[in-house]
């Protein structure tokens, strides 16, 4: 068994679309319209182009109970998930400077350093960096 895909909730696929490529650096993989004005949306990493790939999933504007788990998360300061980076600071210092707006400044704990980010779609991101 193997991860192919995690889905990440987003209550607009475009602005989700336009935040994860342009400001995170994902390439867009798949972008298949289906019903209701949605999409099978998928990113993949520059770096893992073959790798998992992360849905942007419009499950808030559909399924209430997606929308209550992803406020509560949000309202917790809890992510929703994590991406590994080489090195926090300057992931940090690069995503300030197009404007992501950081809940936690990078803070070590243990064996890793982490910052977590609003990726405008309702979710806190955490990357994270083995020390």
């Amino acid at each position: 068994m193997k991860v192919t895909l995690i889905s990440i909730p987003v209550r607009d696929q475009e602005k989700a679309l336009k935040f994860y490529t342009e400001k995170l650096g994902f390439i867009k993989k798949i972008d298949m319209p289906l019903d209701g004005g949605n999409r099978w949306l998928t990113l993949v990493s520059k770096e893992a182009q073959d790798g998992p790939e992360i849905l942007l999933e419009p499950a808030p504007l559909h399924f209430e109970p997606s929308k209550v788990y992803q406020d509560a998360l949000m309202e917790a300061g809890i992510p929703y998930t994590q991406f590994d980076v080489d090195n926090v600071e300057e992931e940090y210092e690069r995503l300030l400077k197009l404007g992501v707006e950081f809940s936690v400044k990078p803070t070590e704990m243990g064996t890793v350093k982490f910052a977590v980010f609003n990726d405008t779609c309702g979710n806190n991101i955490q990357i994270v960096e083995n020390l």
